[in-house]
């Protein structure tokens, strides 16, 4: 074996993810690994998804590999951290990728990973791990893309990688590396659904200054759409599916891609059901007219608030009173409107809490799930607010930006009362529009309000208890 790839996400230990159950496999590790392969690198991939740290244990112990590559995100710092302490107890070279180590390089290394790969990590593993067998960790300035510390304790970083230029011509994801059946049973058994998830594009060139761009930066490359269709057919002879997730960040960024890729999947006979992401500027009639002849279902909007000025200080280069159209577009062609809305921005004040309940009143989305803005480090946000970020009561080990808070804001408590009056509030208008007949067509709607990883996961579901609760 050249290496190990693997991650810091245990399912198990996601009580939140546990309610929901909506696991998807880690597809960078697997484009990675796919890569690797095709040049000719022993790959072994441990996915911690559905397993546990006392299996992974085993199989260091057990394997001994002797490089391993983590990807670690938000969410899984302190695990992948106690996976690289494991690792180093025996032996291992530990490399840690994705968006979370470049921005912190010292930090993860001081805690005890060798080198730190900044970007995508394709080539510059590539590269690596041909440099590790020849020379050891020695040299390592040669080795574009990634950071380590010196014999003197100081920090290294390299020139940056060039990204990958055309898309096409990487190997699809190396799926048969894990058990994407055994996620798909675990959507099957909680929501009668068998999905598998693919992107046909890497990076977003938009630049919303509470988004992080630590992987791709600002890029926006993209697959041709008979390259994706091939990666389809692939998908649906091996594993079958009923439904698709485009996991994109902007899946309707490009019109004309998307038309071409509608066309191309009509030609060949594919037609599956699927939900992906968009944005409020990349919708018209045209589009949605063809995400429905692509059988899409469902639609996710990255709505974030339904305030103008809050949008304009986000930089999010979108229009609050337009979006309410959208919804009802997609909702015209009978395709579910998700939204997506952040609270706590920096300058937000009640009245613009407000306003995104009357956007959301207005709209009537299908679901929309809420989240408390956090700074995350290298984005704009974070640049504004530096000086006000209140220190982690835990250690930076067993921290998270997630956990961030900024001094002059309004308090957890506040933000747990703003999302359950922002439910009930359209809860309620909703059920009037019912009782007035004006949403004809709609008599099995409903509201389930739970507390989702993302916040508060609204769907027409349990109207009355809703309310109730709430």
């Amino acid at each position: 074996m050249d290496i190990l790839l693997t991650h810091g996400y245990f399912l198990e230990e996601d009580e939140h993810e546990r309610e929901i159950m909506r696991p998807y496999p880690p597809l960078g590790l697997l484009y990675i690994s796919a890569h690797l392969k095709a040049k000719g690198f022993a790959v072994e991939v441990f996915d911690s998804t559905l397993s546990n740290r006392s299996a992974f244990t085993d199989y260091v112990e057990r394997e001994r590999p002797s490089v391993v590559g983590i990807y670690v995100n938000l969410i899984t710092r302190a695990s992948a951290l106690a996976m690289t302490r494991l690792l180093k107890r025996q032996g291992a070279t530990v490399i840690l990728g994705g968006p979370e180590p470049g921005n912190y390089p010292r930090e993860y290394l001081s805690a005890g990973a060798d080198i730190v790969v900044a970007g995508e990590g394709e080539l510059t593993l590539e590269e690596l791990l041909r440099h590790l067998a020849r020379h050891g960790q020695s040299g390592l300035e040669a080795v574009d893309g990634i950071s380590y510390l010196d014999d003197d304790g100081e920090l290294v970083e390299t020139s940056a990688r060039v990204q990958i230029p055309k898309l096409d011509e990487q190997p699809f994801p190396d799926r048969e590396a894990i058990d994407i059946p055994a996620y798909m049973d675990v959507w099957q058994q909680h929501h009668g659904q068998r999905p598998v998830s693919l992107i046909t594009a890497r990076g977003c060139p938009y630049k919303c200054r509470w988004c992080s761009h630590s992987v791709f930066g600002y890029t926006h490359r993209r697959r041709s759409p008979e390259n994706v269709v091939h990666e389809v057919e692939a998908i649906v002879e091996r594993y079958n599916p009923d439904m698709l997730w485009y996991a994109d960040d902007v899946f309707t960024i490009h019109h004309r891609w998307l038309y071409g890729y509608a066309a191309e999947l009509e030609r060949r006979g594919l037609k599956l059901p699927f939900e992906t992401i968009s944005r409020e500027d990349r919708l018209n009639e045209q589009v949605v007219q063809t995400l429905k002849s692509m059988d899409c279902y469902r639609i996710w909007i990255g709505a974030e608030s339904g305030s103008q000025r809050i949008l304009d200080r986000m930089e999010r280069r979108t229009d609050a009173e337009r979006l309410v159209e959208m919804v009802k577009l997609l909702q015209r062609f009978d395709i579910e409107a998700g939204m997506f809305i952040m609270l706590g921005y920096a300058g937000e004040e009640w009245e613009d809490l407000e306003a995104t309940v009357d956007r959301l009143k207005a709209a009537l989305p299908d679901i929309f799930l809420t989240t408390v803005a956090y700074p995350i480090k290298g984005t704009k946000f974070y640049e504004e607010v530096a000086d006000r970020i209140v220190p982690l009561t835990e250690s930076w080990e067993t921290g998270t930006d997630r956990l961030q808070t900024v001094a002059g804001r309004r308090s957890k408590r506040f933000y747990n009362f703003a999302t359950r009056w922002m439910v009930s509030e359209v809860a309620l208008h909703r059920q009037r529009k019912l009782s007035q007949g004006t949403l004809l067509g709609q008599a099995k709607s409903y509201v389930n309000a739970r507390v989702g990883r993302a916040g508060m996961y609204l769907t027409r579901h349990e109207l009355e208890p809703a309310i109730t609760e709430a």
